[in-house]
């Protein structure tokens, strides 16, 4: 015996829809992580990661304005002995001198520009990257990131 199956044409349509949307979902969540800033280094290429300069910028109850700068992303996590290549762009603030402590770069980050650091961390670790204007509250700071050797 043949059992027929009737669907109404709005169940299918919603059906559709819904599955259309998922797929389109997850095609984004997978181009969004496919385009992070983190990218396996390949044949010898360095792992590009891409940093910003950011600003934060609130009004306290009594009209004072108060801002604090950070690097974007916070942390950064790389393998032990891999090239590694940072792209940091300046988008707030006008010049962000920094330091990576115990990897011994020093470079500094213009608004609208792009510095370009390149090193290998032979050592597993944490190392600060400290904006030296932005040192403590007082200049919006500290202003610290890290950058995590596996």
């Amino acid at each position: 015996m043949r059992k027929v199956i009737f669907v109404r044409k709005s169940k299918l349509l919603w059906t559709v829809a819904t599955v259309f949307l998922v797929a389109a979902a997850g095609a984004y969540v997978g181009w969004r992580l496919s385009d992070g800033s983190a990218k396996p280094a390949s044949a010898g290429a360095p792992r590009v990661i891409h940093l910003v300069t950011g600003e934060f910028v609130a009004t306290l109850d009594n009209g004072k304005k108060i801002e604090v700068y950070r690097w974007d992303p916070g942390t950064v996590i790389v393998p032990r002995g891999e090239p590694v290549e940072l792209r940091i762009t300046g988008v707030s603030g006008g010049s962000h001198p920094f330091i990576i402590e115990g990897l011994g770069i020093t470079g500094e980050v213009r608004k609208g520009k792009t510095a370009v650091v390149r090193f290998v961390a032979e050592k597993a670790g944490t190392y600060p990257i400290i904006c030296q204007t932005h040192t403590d509250a007082l200049s919006g700071g500290p202003m610290v990131g890290y950058i995590v050797v596996q």
